[in-house]
């Protein structure tokens, strides 16, 4: 059997990279997005090891939430970069500093 600081270690290497590919990539949408993905994906992992550890399942209950707004968001996101797209040609942020009322 895994011990549970495997996890949590695994865990927080992975939410430091998403952090860190957070503050490398300031330039890519689509990183930045996928970035958030990995980190709510860390803190999942955290959640279901100590659920698994304690006997009980209120962690796992509060990872569907968790998957179901990462995955409203990812498609608003996703969506909301298209139209973006579409208007400016270009997903850089520094492109998209100025906005148009």
């Amino acid at each position: 059997m895994i011990p549970l600081s495997h996890y949590l270690v695994l865990g927080a290497i992975l939410f430091a990279l998403s952090v860190t590919g957070i503050f490398l990539n300031r330039k890519n949408l689509i990183i930045l997005l996928m970035c958030v993905e990995l980190m709510l994906l860390a803190v999942n992992m955290n959640f279901v090891a100590f659920s698994h550890y304690l006997g009980d399942l209120v962690g796992q209950v509060f990872v569907f939430f968790i998957l179901t707004v990462a995955a409203a968001e990812a498609a608003i996101g996703l969506a909301i970069l298209v139209l973006v797209f579409r208007n400016r040609e270009t997903i850089n942020v520094q492109d998209l500093d100025e906005m148009k009322g």
